[in-house]
């Protein structure tokens, strides 16, 4: 079969990411032409609203003028648009659809919970399976913006859960009280293991731009390095103590942080505080953090179902 070059959009709560590849389903193979991420900050006061912000709205449309162009510049005539949690919850959601709709030509898809967790598994574990040392069966977890998506699984999802808790929602909600954050937090990761086996994987694995982020930190990375992060291994404690870090961290400290993305200055501690709930809460002693997440579980959706 020949390579099928695509591209896939993930608009969540926070940023909006684009991945622009060439697919080959007979080798399993993704070839990576255009990668970028925008924070867009899309849930803002959704958790409070129930709305898209008009601010907000325009822009996440600013991003997907952009897109369009780097799509149509590498000549990908197919894409899959999916959207989120902030996307979920917003009663005027179809004032965002119609605006995608209108940029990029295609219909953006509010997926379920559901949906979005076996797209991050896919994303996130099709690399994996085979290695002797990150073995299944995998807990994947997305922290995101406004939910955080648990699966379960060998080569497929056998459990899936979406709780809301994330970045964007948790500091929105809380501010700086961390203990009303992790009494929250607490309650969402009952709710997951109504559903999803929370202890037991043999390997624990980690998504999203928290995650990504809490790593380089963890690492001590000079700049942000894709290659370096991508299925590094952070123990516990070492994830404890960058936490630690950032909840006493003044928002300059935060934002001098070379790896830290301005988007993310606000909002990382209670993103990292949701990280290290999950890791306690299953028992784990080190951290797999994947670059592949639910954009490469999109990329790969359009091959398998659109083929």
């Amino acid at each position: 079969m020949s390579l099928s070059r695509v591209a896939a959009i993930d608009c969540g709560t926070n940023s909006i990411r684009l991945l622009v590849a060439d697919l080959d389903p007979d080798t399993g193979e993704l070839h990576e032409l255009d990668r970028r991420m925008t924070i867009v900050r899309l849930g803002q006061g959704v958790d409070r609203t129930g709305r898209l912000a008009p601010e907000a709205l325009e822009r996440t449309f600013a991003a997907c003028r952009e897109y369009a162009s780097v799509i149509a510049a590498h000549g990908a005539t197919r894409l899959r648009f999916v959207a989120t949690s902030a996307s979920r919850d917003a009663e005027n959601r179809e004032e965002f659809t119609a605006g995608v709709r209108a940029i990029l030509g295609v219909e953006p898809e509010v997926v379920s919970g559901d949906e979005e967790a076996e797209l991050s598994f896919t994303g996130a574990t099709r690399e994996l399976l085979g290695s002797t040392e990150l073995r299944p069966p995998y807990l994947v977890f997305d922290l995101g913006g406004g939910s955080t998506e648990f699966v379960l699984g060998t080569d497929r999802v056998e459990a899936a859960r979406s709780v809301d808790i994330g970045c964007v929602r948790m500091t929105e909600r809380h501010g700086e009280d961390t203990l009303a954050m992790r009494a929250d937090i607490k309650r969402a990761l009952d709710l997951a293991a109504e559903t999803v086996p929370l202890t037991g994987a043999a390997t624990l694995v980690g998504l999203a731009g928290t995650v990504t982020t809490v790593a380089a930190i963890a690492l001590e990375l000079p700049t942000y390095d894709w290659a370096a992060i991508h299925h590094s291994r952070i123990p516990l404690e070492r994830v404890r103590e960058v936490t630690t870090m950032l909840l006493a961290a003044s928002h300059e400290e935060r934002a001098a942080i070379p790896v830290m993305h301005p988007g993310r200055v606000d909002v990382i501690g209670a993103g990292a505080l949701v990280l290290l709930a999950v890791m306690e809460r299953t028992g784990a002693a080190e951290l797999v953090v994947s670059e592949h997440d639910i954009l490469d579980g999109i990329a790969w959706s359009v091959v398998v179902s659109r083929a």
